[in-house]
């Protein structure tokens, strides 16, 4: 039989091994990298005019609570690269991933971003009118249309594949392939979008609205 003191003793072990466990991030993929270690913002900064107050990290959650603030941004740039995470998205949310952009501007025009949006919410003319193809979670922002929907409910994890190299781009998104880009058909759309002719950059995530959670945030340089 346990005497009291050392069963406390143990259960207050078991509790901080439990709580480590939680917040390390879990083994990379053969030849990724991890872009988050599960517990802190080590690697990343806000753009210019971003407010690192509205992100934070937590049992191996990176989490932005929705009150706007900018972008935030990986330290490193990348040029080719394979991207893989998994993002939440709560009810009448909307958030981004920012691909090759610089630390200043708006990604969506300064570099590339990939939209997250609770689309059924969107979708409907009574919330939200005028939502255009290119607006659709998956989506190269007001560029490129996904091909297919296959995102899940607001409130469930979906997880992306992105992948730069060169001029291609292709979005993976829970298993089905929505976007096989190649970006030299757009460039009509360089004036507004000059990001779409970057060679490398930052990759980012967006505050915009809603508490937006990420986790298992890898990348592959190509």
């Amino acid at each position: 039989m346990i005497g009291r003191r050392w069963y406390g003793l143990l259960l207050v072990a078991a509790l901080c091994g439990i709580e480590a466990a939680q917040s390390a991030a879990p083994e990379a993929p053969k030849g990724f990298e991890p872009l988050f270690n599960g517990k802190d913002l080590t690697g990343w900064h806000v753009n210019k005019g971003g407010k690192m107050s509205v992100w934070g990290a937590q049992n191996g959650i990176l989490y932005v609570d929705g009150r706007g603030g900018g972008w935030l941004m990986t330290e490193k740039e990348y040029g080719d690269f394979e991207l893989r995470l998994e993002f939440k998205v709560p009810p009448r949310g909307n958030s981004g991933v920012a691909l090759r952009s610089p630390m200043e501007g708006d990604p969506a025009y300064a570099g590339m971003e990939i939209q997250i949006l609770d689309d059924q919410w969107h979708k409907n003319d009574k919330n939200y009118k005028g939502l255009r193809p290119t607006q659709l979670t998956g989506a190269i922002y007001d560029v490129v249309p996904p091909g297919k929907d296959a995102t899940k409910p607001a409130g469930e994890w979906n997880q992306f594949d992105i992948t730069a190299k060169g001029r291609h781009v292709t979005i993976v998104l829970n298993g089905t392939t929505i976007v096989d880009a190649n970006l030299d058909d757009y460039k009509n759309r360089a004036d507004r979008h000059p990001g779409l002719l970057r060679e490398k950059g930052h990759l980012g995530l967006q505050s915009h609205d809603g508490r937006v959670e990420f986790r298992n945030l890898y990348v592959k340089p190509l």
